[in-house]
């Protein structure tokens, strides 16, 4: 392999997770040029990569957007410009690590003789030159991801996932810190939200840990999220005493820094609380209707997870929307394994 494309475009989690393939290419391939493909505004987490020699960016918003206006000879143009840009880097190899059929037609526009797909689906895995089947222990955070690593003869120690700051976008983050009153290491953050509601802890229970949290530790909680969590934050952080609502005021890289220099990080299934991990950040992730991973590799990060006969229902729950899986979870649970989170050394497992 000398000119590798990775393409995991999106989510953040997601990201988050395969994050290590790029450090195990390396180690395996230290001469070789590793382009990663990604979406726009998620590329924040890989532009300071030492890993990742080059992003390119896929515009999935505005072919959609040209799609939904009926504007299709545009949107071709788009596509035959991105076919053209791939095939002139000349890449000899594709990891699809997505295995959907918008990701492997994109390994597919490379040209790349050789394209490899993970656990590829919706017939995209006629678009590729070998599947490798998704496996691993499901338990381990990034397992997919080590299984194919570990199929491909990559060099997998210490197979973790890892985030590099942006030095700007960390200054940024600590003159935000300083406007708000905080210091490095004293406060926590609360990822509260994702896109899809069966995911959510209830309000009162970030309320009621909000008051734990800081009698018992002296943290200021700090609630983060996107733009399109500005109402859902509002309505938390209306009911929570001394919390700080920054969500929708800091980009992903500012908030990337904004974790790593967090005392803690408690969060749902998200992109964010995930990051927590990354960075070595004491984290408890609670888990409901999706499938946990329970071997974090890290010491001091922390999971809960009722395991309940209906859980995980991922996208089609049984419950009516009592999500009991989350209920059953007490503000009082999530404090306990927080201080065990803050009382550990970190450290990581081997992979």
């Amino acid at each position: 392999m000398k000119r590798i494309l990775i393409v995991r475009t999106s989510a953040i989690g997601d990201v988050v997770f395969a994050s290590p393939v790029a450090a195990a290419l390396r180690r395996s391939y230290p001469d070789a040029h590793i382009a990663w493909l990604v979406e726009p505004g998620i590329d924040a987490l890989l532009a300071h990569d030492p890993c990742v020699d080059q992003r390119i960016l896929w515009p999935k918003s505005e072919w959609k957007a040209l799609w939904k206006s009926g504007r299709r000879l545009e949107l071709l143009r788009r596509v035959l410009a991105l076919r053209r840009r791939l095939r002139a880097e000349r890449f000899d190899t594709v990891l699809d690590l997505q295995g959907l059929l918008k990701s492997g037609l994109l390994a597919w526009l490379t040209g790349a003789r050789r394209r490899i797909g993970l656990g590829s689906r919706e017939g995209s895995q006629w678009l590729m030159t070998e599947v490798v089947p998704r496996g691993g222990d499901a338990a381990r955070i990034s397992s997919e991801y080590l299984h194919l690593a570990q199929q491909l003869g990559l060099d997998c120690n210490n197979f973790v996932p890892r985030l590099h700051l942006d030095p700007d976008a960390e200054a940024r983050a600590l003159a935000t810190l300083d406007a708000q009153g905080l210091s490095p290491g004293r406060y926590v953050v609360f990822a509260a939200f994702t896109t899809r509601p069966q995911k959510h802890w209830f309000d009162d229970g970030w309320q009621r840990l909000a008051q734990l949290v800081q009698r018992q530790t002296g943290l200021v909680p700090l609630l983060l999220g996107g733009p399109a969590d500005r109402e859902a934050a509002a309505g938390l952080a209306g009911g929570a005493t001394k919390l700080i609502n920054l969500v929708g005021q800091t980009g992903l890289a500012e908030a990337a820094a904004l974790i790593r220099h967090a005392g803690a990080v408690i969060g749902v299934d998200t992109g964010l609380t995930h990051m927590g991990i990354a960075f070595g950040v004491p984290t408890v992730a609670i888990f409901g209707s999706t499938c946990p991973y329970r071997v974090t590799c890290r010491a001091n990060a922390r999971v809960i997870w009722l395991g309940l006969a209906c859980s995980p229902c991922k996208r089609k729950p049984t419950c009516n929307g009592a999500w009991t899986c989350l209920r059953e979870i007490s503000a009082e649970r999530v404090m306990l394994e927080l201080q065990i989170a803050l009382e550990t050394v970190e450290s990581e497992s081997p992979a």
